[in-house]
C-alpha cells in the first residue's frame, strides 16, 4: 500500500456578488444562523454583521477568521473568504508528497494497515484514493485494469458498471446513499470537479439498481446501512465509517477522509480473518 500524491481543485462556495459580504451571508444562511446568533457567537453585534454582509463595513482579518470558525466553514473556503476581503490566505496547501507531511503519510499507512484484514482507504475531497490497504485490494478482485489505472477514484470504482456495482447485492440502496453523500459535499463546496464526477457516476447504466431481494437472506437488524457485496462466491456485509482530522490547519489535510469498513455480521468477520491467516 502506497500513499499516492494528489490534489483536488475545490472551488470556493461563491454566490453571485462581489466581496466577502455575500460569501459570509451565504454561509450564514446555509448554516441557518441568524445575524443576531452569529453576532453573539463571535462577540460582535448584529448591526456589524449586517454591515459586513451588505458591504458597508470591511471586516478585519481576525473577524473573517472568527466568523468562518463559528460558521464551520471548510478550511479551503476560509482562504477564499480572506481573499475576497482583501487579505492573504491563512492556511497553506501542502502537497501530500511534501517532506513536511512525512509523519502524516506514515501515520495514515500504519492506521489503515492496522485495520486489516478489514478494508480501509484514504480519499481526498474529490474521492481520489490516496491510500488503501489489502482489504480494499481484496474487494477489487476482478475489476478490469482499465479502472485500476491511477488516479483511482472511489466513487467511480464503486458505481461503474464494470467496477464493483454488479457485485453489490443492495446496489439500489448503496448507490442512493453514495449519491446523496456527494450531493451534500457539492452543496458544501460548490466544486465543479466534484459536480462533474457526480454527473458522471449518476449517469452510469447500473446493472439492476433495484436491490436483489429474491437473493437476500432473512432480514436482520442493522445499526447502519450495510454494503452487501459478492466475493468469491460469498456475500460479505460491511458498514462504513468516515473519519476526518480535527482542527486541521492545512487545506490538504482538511480534505482527507479515512473510510473504514466494519463487518456487519459474524460470517463476514470470520471470512476476512480466514483470508488474512
Amino acid at each position: 500500500m502506497t500513499i499516492v500524491p494528489t490534489r483536488t481543485d475545490i472551488a470556493a462556495a461563491a454566490p453571485a456578488g462581489k466581496g466577502v459580504g455575500p460569501l459570509l451571508r451565504a454561509w450564514r444562511e446555509r448554516r441557518r444562523v441568524s445575524q443576531l446568533e452569529l453576532a453573539l457567537r463571535a462577540d460582535s453585534s448584529a448591526r456589524h454583521i449586517s454591515f459586513v454582509e451588505t458591504g458597508r463595513s470591511r471586516p478585519s482579518e481576525e473577524m473573517v477568521l472568527r466568523l468562518a470558525e463559528h460558521l464551520d466553514v471548510p478550511v479551503r473556503e476560509r482562504n477564499s473568504l480572506l481573499l475576497a476581503a482583501g487579505y492573504a490566505p491563512h492556511y497553506p496547501e501542502t502537497p501530500l508528497d511534501d517532506p513536511a507531511l512525512d509523519a502524516l503519510r506514515e501515520g495514515l499507512e500504519r492506521l489503515i494497515q492496522g485495520y486489516e484484514p478489514y478494508p480501509a482507504l484514504v480519499v481526498d475531497a474529490g474521492y481520489t484514493v490516496v491510500a488503501a490497504n489489502r482489504g480494499i485490494t481484496m474487494l477489487l478482485d476482478g475489476v478490469p485494469e482499465s479502472l485500476l489505472q491511477p488516479p483511482l477514484n472511489a466513487m467511480r470504482l464503486t458505481l461503474h458498471p464494470q467496477g464493483l456495482a454488479p457485485r453489490i447485492r443492495n446496489l439500489g440502496e448503496w448507490r442512493g446513499h453514495l449519491l446523496a453523500q456527494m450531493e451534500r459535499q457539492i452543496a458544501l463546496h460548490r466544486s465543479e470537479p466534484l459536480r462533474a464526477l457526480y454527473e458522471e457516476v449518476a449517469a452510469y447504466l447500473a446493472p439492476g439498481t433495484a436491490d436483489r431481494e429474491d437473493e437476500q437472506p432473512a432480514p436482520v437488524p442493522h445499526f447502519a446501512l450495510p454494503m452487501r457485496i459478492e466475493h468469491d462466491g460469498r456475500v460479505l456485509s460491511f458498514v462504513s465509517s468516515i473519519a476526518t482530522f480535527n482542527t486541521p490547519m492545512d487545506v490538504t489535510v482538511s480534505e482527507l477522509a479515512i473510510e473504514t469498513f466494519l463487518p456487519a455480521d459474524p460470517a463476514t468477520a470470520k471470512y476476512l480473518h480466514a483470508l488474512g491467516d
